[in-house]
């Protein structure tokens, strides 16, 4: 079986690669955004020809979510037309694709948790990119699974546990929000989920009612300021870590104030087991 992962560089990506030795029976193939453009088609029609892959793995995306709101354009390339341009060519070479999507896609004005079926409502360019490229995706090729995730962190790449970590290195005192709730979701985590679907479908457990929309991150909830105080708690860092409003931290893109996602249906279909938030790793 070969699996075929885009944006090998990211931190999806590099959190693949830490884990595919585990996975013998699976022929990775990692492509960073320079060696496969998901933005070409011709490029990946070439790389797909060549690969000749069972599964692919969009782990390329345009994710800077402030610097969205000031090029627009840029985010829409890549986060639209380049799943577009995947959601053909797998078609065209009947390649399974997982595509990795956001909790940005939802305008956080709930109150429990968000379902795959629950209506979409971005309040910014990066929730709305990555919106339109599930919708490429869908209107093309049906062997789609679209994963929805939220706060994702690791040991690879730049995120919120890393900063925090950085920070708490340099300064004696920091603010942090507290009134943004979701889950951070542990990138190993989701590599993990993304296999454990590849896996199902190998051993044709699946049936076109299975392909489609489907959530995971880590399980519970947190605010952002919840999550650095854990993290400087594990890591033994003695800071001042003081509780602020969104208000007091304005930024480009409006960020969802709630956004926790249920994971019913991943556990129901493919029984992914979701680890509690604050089982993170220690880095």
């Amino acid at each position: 079986m070969v699996v075929l992962v885009t944006g090998a560089s990211g931190q999806l990506g590099q959190a693949l690669q830490s884990i595919a030795n585990q996975y013998a029976e699976i022929e990775f193939q990692f492509y960073t955004s320079s060696e496969l453009d998901i933005t070409n088609l011709e490029n990946c029609k070439t790389i797909f020809a060549e690969a000749r892959p069972d599964f692919c793995i969009n782990a390329a995306a345009y994710t800077a979510v402030d610097k969205a709101e000031s090029e627009p354009e840029k985010a829409r390339v890549i986060n639209v037309e380049g799943p577009r341009n995947l959601a053909i060519v797998c078609k065209e070479f009947g390649v399974v694709l997982l595509h990795i999507s956001t909790d940005f896609i939802f305008d956080g004005a709930a109150t429990k948790p968000y379902t795959e079926e629950d209506s979409p409502n971005p309040t910014g360019v990066y929730g709305q990119t990555k919106l339109e490229g599930e919708k490429a995706i869908q209107e093309i090729w049906e062997k789609h699974f679209i994963i929805r995730t939220s706060w994702v962190y690791s040991e690879f790449g730049n995120n919120f546990l890393k900063t925090m970590l950085r920070l708490g290195s340099e300064r004696d005192a920091l603010s942090v929000v507290n009134d943004q709730i979701g889950t951070p979701t542990n990138a190993v985590d989701l590599a993990k989920a993304l296999l454990k679907i590849i896996k199902s479908c190998d051993d044709e457990f699946i049936s076109a009612s299975h392909y489609g929309v489907y959530n995971f991150s880590n399980e519970g909830q947190c605010s952002w300021y919840d999550f650095a105080k854990k993290i400087f708690e594990i890591n033994n860092i003695n800071i001042d870590l003081q509780p602020i409003p969104t208000s007091n931290y304005p930024t480009p893109a409006k960020r969802p104030a709630y956004s926790v996602l249920d994971k019913s249906k991943i556990k129901r279909i493919f029984g992914v087991e979701v680890r509690e938030w604050e089982e993170f790793v220690v880095i």
